[in-house]
């Protein structure tokens, strides 16, 4: 009788080993689905090769991460990857760092990336991404940094980026061909850190002074901006680095 009890605990107990186990490391379909799809548009790049439908998304698969089954993290980055940014990846509902870097893809960014309303972590620099900067971007309540920088990217800063619907992210913008003014409804922000540099914006750049300001690292160089800086200047020193250099100040004595 022991013995039958002592086995019926022992078979309990690696029963609940095995489903905790096979729970960590399982993904869920949707998931697993859209990972398959990105890799399918992405015409089965060699840096995807451990992707493979046989296996489930969260057993090593190059790049990904899971929590409780779900993908958080995703991170692509090879030369052999090319093409547009998969529509799949708005799938990816709990994802939480996106990472699209170093690779050749292309085209634009698209608007619907705003479907992922758990991301905090957007990072597609290094790439060959064409066209506006999409202004759902402001519509992902959790974004914490915008990083873009080092593209094609054409137009200008999006007026939605004067009302984030929750955190005020980090911009990095810099290295595109971007143009225009910088909308003035960013003023109203205190933006931990900026990077404009590399582009073609014009006008009044003054919208990140202020006696109110907190921002800890502003880049703006190699731009076209005209402003009065030794009016505008007016901010708590807690700027710990500003690069100016190449842009064309009003200084009045």
């Amino acid at each position: 009788m022991i013995t039958m009890n002592l086995l019926l605990h022992l078979y309990i107990f690696f029963s609940i080993i095995f489903i905790s186990l096979s729970s960590s490391y399982s993904c869920t379909p949707n998931d697993n689905n859209a990972l398959l799809q990105i890799k399918k548009s992405l015409n089965n790049p060699p840096y995807l090769s451990s992707w493979n439908p046989r296996t489930g998304c969260c057993t090593g698969w190059t790049g990904v991460e899971c929590t409780d089954g779900r993908v958080t993290y995703l991170y692509l980055s090879s030369s052999t990857i090319s093409g547009n940014i998969p529509p799949a990846i708005t799938m990816l509902k709990s994802l939480n760092l996106l990472f699209i870097k170093h690779t050749n893809i292309s085209g634009p960014i698209p608007d619907n990336i705003s479907d992922l309303k758990n991301l905090t972590f957007l990072d597609l620099s290094y790439n060959q991404l064409t066209g506006p900067i999409p202004g759902s971007l402001s519509q992902m309540p959790k974004l914490e940094a915008i990083e873009i920088h080092d593209n094609k990217l054409t137009g200008s800063i999006p007026n939605s980026f004067g009302s984030f619907v929750g955190n005020v992210p980090e911009l990095d913008l810099s290295n595109n061909q971007l143009s225009g003014k910088i909308p003035e409804s960013l003023s109203k922000y205190d933006f931990n850190a900026v990077f404009l540099s590399g582009n073609s914006f014009t006008g009044d750049g003054s919208m990140f002074f202020g006696r109110n300001k907190t921002t800890r690292q502003l880049d703006l160089s190699r731009n076209m901006f005209q402003f009065d800086l030794c009016y505008k200047f007016k901010c708590k020193p807690t700027v710990i680095k500003l690069t100016i250099a190449t842009i064309q100040f009003m200084v009045i004595i």
